[in-house]
């Protein structure tokens, strides 16, 4: 088992862009020295929280300051691109960082559906999503005879690429095509474990990849204290809390008390998405994530961390990789 790293760039209340960058790379920084396999980075477009709408120009950034991580998407939203311009752009990368660039590829819009029009100028019914996965594997892989239309840079660097999902439909599609899948449970658990059941179960080796490898997201609030932990995770039950009224914006900063910020349904909306959870000191977050690893025995674990203060999430970060390595996972070397 291996552990790495999720990342939406969170831009904290009172804070702006350029500090969320800077966040991103210190904090990718302090994870390759924690031994975390990848620090991928998520597609989101018209949220004033999240810093990472042009998510390859973040990743060449983060993957320029640091040496041995891989650094990857988390994913890139394949309905808003051409499959062309996605090879392009992460052929690039590849051509520029080596083997450390990794491409996982999700369905949805990452946004709302007015600016997923904005985004993709004119929005289809169909659902091409398959035909555009086997599209962009094409453009990556070798050219093969008779193919006119080509991905340079791109071919030949067969950039890794996942399939993620919160459903069915990815972990069968990951499966018909020998692809590694990453499963959403940071914000979406309701179908985490039948989701892996389908996956491993229906996988057919390829190419790619001789057996599944299913990743598992958790969220993760560690700090010294059970108390100081509770505190830190309030910022993501009020963020999460406000996207679904409506009203994104910056990661708020911690409360004391939720109830003086929210009604108690909406605490309860918010905490029952985050159930894939691991909060409190290194104790307390060893023996949770040793429940959900024995649960849904991951392949990997992809860490999401969406707290306020810089420190308090790299310090989070840190505890995290030690206890996932009490649970035998591996440190890249």
């Amino acid at each position: 088992m291996h552990y790495s790293l999720l990342d939406l760039a969170p831009v904290p209340e009172g804070s702006g862009v350029r500090q969320a960058i800077a966040n991103s790379v210190a904090l990718s920084q302090a994870a390759e020295a924690a031994g975390y396999t990848r620090h991928w980075l998520a597609e989101h477009h018209n949220m004033p929280g999240i810093a990472s709408s042009a998510t390859s120009i973040l990743i060449g950034h983060i993957a320029a300051a640091t040496t041995r991580i891989r650094v990857g998407s988390g994913g890139v939203m394949l309905p808003n691109h051409a499959p062309l311009v996605i090879a392009e752009q992460f052929g690039t990368l590849a051509e520029i960082h080596g083997d450390r660039i990794d491409l996982g590829l999700g369905r949805a819009p990452g946004t709302d559906m007015e600016t997923a029009r904005a985004l993709r100028r004119h929005m289809s019914q169909q659902d091409t999503f398959p035909q555009d996965v086997l599209e962009l594997l094409a453009y990556l892989g070798p050219v093969e005879d008779g193919q006119r239309v080509r991905a340079f840079p791109g071919m030949n660097t067969r950039v890794p690429v996942w399939i993620l999902g919160s459903s069915l439909y990815g972990a069968q599609l990951a499966a018909h095509l020998g692809l590694p899948y990453a499963f959403a449970s940071h914000f979406a658990p309701e179908m985490l474990e039948e989701a892996g059941h389908v996956y491993r179960t229906s996988f057919q080796p390829s190419e790619f990849l001789e057996k599944p490898h299913f990743m598992v997201a958790m969220n993760v609030f560690a700090a010294e204290t059970d108390r100081e932990a509770e505190f830190i995770r309030t910022s993501s039950i009020l963020g999460f809390a406000k996207l679904r009224q409506g009203q994104p914006g910056p990661l708020p900063a911690p409360v004391e008390r939720l109830e003086d910020h929210l009604p108690p349904d909406w605490i309860a909306a918010a905490q029952s998405r985050l159930v894939v959870s691991a909060t409190g000191s290194e104790a307390t977050v060893t023996a949770k994530l040793g429940e959900l690893i024995e649960r849904y025995a991951p392949d990997e674990v992809i860490v999401n961390a969406q707290i306020w203060d810089h420190a308090a999430r790299v310090r989070s970060v840190e505890i995290a990789a030690r206890a996932l390595r009490s649970h035998g996972a591996l440190a890249a070397a």
